[in-house]
């Protein structure tokens, strides 16, 4: 697979979001174990998941205790995979969420983080979402704090606007490694993070890549230009979804959830399709 950069290293140009695999209506674990190393097979290297990625209240970090007995029962190498997981926002366990940015629960949940992900450092660990109970510098600084301890080796934010993102990049020294945003053809919003990231350097994780988990099936019928695109290729409407954001900057790692092995060995097909110009100014447009 083509290859990216987060940090000093080399990742995937296509990631996992492991989401769909340990919320409201997930796979039995099976066929989750299934989808990461159906991902693995294809070359992704950059599985994306959180502590809040559970389903009921008493299971926090069910994503990330799949996502390290996967890579554990995994027949091949893992040691350049890059987990990347999130603190700060939570879910109570009755389908809300809710945030804590305290620097205190932010290092209390990297540590609990260690633990069921099994390991020494975490590869990247970024903050979820700004709590705007607390200032975004003391949450941003628990995360240096935590790079500094060498708890992680990468730091990144998530939900971030330009001013954050360069805040950030500010009180982490430099070292601020990526922005996970949502972007997709229905929320085109955060352009203008991707445009600073590539500008700066910093990878730029789209998350929800095809409008979220409810609406994903839909992303063809929803934008026409995607789906007459795809019929060009015979490919699905999400290969050129991806195709599409991977041509916007070489920073772009698209991080497309999937519960399913098909899922993912059909996203990571996607790096091998090539849009023309006038393609690329027909999905602009859409």
């Amino acid at each position: 697979m083509q290859t990216r950069r987060i940090g000093g290293l080399q990742v995937g140009a296509i990631g996992l979001g492991g989401m769909p695999m340990s919320l409201e209506g997930r796979p039995d674990e099976g066929r989750s174990v299934a989808t990461i190393h159906a991902a693995l097979d294809e070359g992704v290297t950059l599985i994306d998941t959180a502590d809040a990625y559970h389903w009921h209240a008493d299971e926090v970090g069910h994503n990330e205790a799949l996502i390290a007995r996967a890579l554990a029962g995994y027949g091949g190498d893992t040691s350049d995979v890059l987990v990347a997981t999130k603190g700060g926002h939570l879910r109570p366990g009755d389908g809300s969420w809710t945030l804590d940015g305290s620097p205190e629960h932010l290092k209390r949940a990297c540590e609990a983080s260690l633990k069921r992900l099994g390991v020494e450092a975490i590869g990247l660990y970024q903050l979820h979402r700004p709590d705007p109970k607390v200032p975004y510098a003391e949450s941003v600084g628990a995360i240096r704090d935590l790079l500094d301890a060498g708890k992680i080796r990468f730091a990144g934010i998530s939900n971030a606007d330009p001013e954050r993102i360069r805040q950030a990049n500010e009180i982490l020294d430099g070292r601020l490694v990526s922005v996970q945003n949502q972007f997709s053809p229905a929320f085109r919003s955060s352009e203008p993070e991707l445009e600073l990231c590539a500008e700066l350097g910093i990878a730029f994780l789209p998350w929800s890549p095809f409008g979220g988990i409810l609406r994903a099936g839909e992303l063809g019928s929803r934008f026409a230009p995607f789906q007459r695109v795809a019929a060009a290729h015979e490919v699905s409407a999400h290969q050129v979804c991806l195709a599409w954001m991977l041509a916007k900057a070489p920073v772009v790692i698209p991080i497309p959830g999937a519960s399913r092995p098909q899922s993912i060995t059909d996203s990571t097909a996607a790096v091998r399709l090539t849009l023309t110009a006038e393609e690329l100014a027909l999905l602009d447009a859409a």
